[in-house]
């Protein structure tokens, strides 16, 4: 049977981030995608023009929707906007038992928007850290996350520590933001038991919306046919890469990395 996997966080009307990426993505790697919807927004490459949250009723059915037909074999999280939509996203994980969790703590988007209430970074560490089996933040993130500022790579280290102190079970502290490392994209992979550092090629574009929503999407879809932490962050990493150096560069701003590139065959057929 085909792994059935869940995303939970908002939309881009943009389509190339949020669940309309995570949908590409789990397609692309041969899982099957659903959603959970929290929010919508008015959005496109140049940035984020409006959000929009759904009613917490309206996000308890869906889950309890899916829950009550599907076998998920994964799940991640994406932008969750507010302390009240975070809570009822963590309870229904908790109800049902949802695992493998990824969370992608989106809070800032790549215009600068935030896309998660500053009052929501609490319950997100005292309610959803200690469900998840990886969380996904850039440095900025990290930083809010931890409580600690990033300047290097020992930085990131006890960051991505403090934060597993906080309840997360990993940590893959991403190297995007690293403006040290001119040519290479180093990721930090942080458990209680070690420190890995995952390298590739740094493409220089301004074309990277969603690459944060794709590469946790990614690591679930390999997570759910079963694959290990480790091995499924290196896949995602690598594909990524490549999804980012086909980037169609549509759009007038940051414009979306290329998910066709993702499927087995790099998407030659396209």
């Amino acid at each position: 049977m085909r792994p059935q996997v869940v995303t939970i966080a908002g939309t881009d009307s943009g389509g190339g981030a949020g669940i309309q990426a995570d949908l590409k993505t789990f397609e692309e790697r041969n899982v099957f995608g659903m959603s959970v919807v929290v929010a919508v927004t008015a959005q496109n490459t140049k940035g984020v023009q409006g959000v929009y949250p759904l009613p917490v009723e309206a996000i308890a059915q869906q889950m309890e929707s899916l829950a009550d037909d599907f076998s998920i074999s994964a799940v991640k999280t994406g932008m969750l906007v507010d302390a009240e939509r975070i809570e009822i996203v963590a309870e229904g994980i908790c109800r049902y038992g949802w695992h493998p969790l990824v969370v992608d703590p989106v809070m800032v988007a790549k215009g600068g928007a935030y896309l998660v209430a500053p009052e929501a970074i609490e319950t997100l560490s005292q309610k959803l850290l200690p469900l998840a089996d990886l969380i996904t933040p850039n440095t900025p993130e990290a930083e809010v996350l931890s409580e600690l500022t990033i300047h290097s790579n020992l930085d990131r280290e006890h960051a991505a520590k403090q934060i597993i102190k906080r309840g997360a079970k990993a940590v893959l502290l991403k190297g995007g933001h690293d403006e040290a490392n001119p040519d290479t994209a180093r990721d930090c992979l942080v458990t209680k038991d070690q420190t890995i550092w995952l390298e590739a090629k740094r493409i220089h574009t301004p074309h990277t919306h969603g690459t944060g929503c794709t590469l946790s999407s990614l690591i679930t879809a390999e997570l759910a046919k079963g694959n290990s932490l480790e091995a499924s962050i290196r896949t995602a990493k690598q594909l990524l890469t490549r999804a980012i150096a086909q980037a169609p560069e549509i759009g007038h701003g940051h414009g979306p990395v290329a998910h066709w590139s993702l499927r087995e065959d790099g998407g030659k057929n396209e």
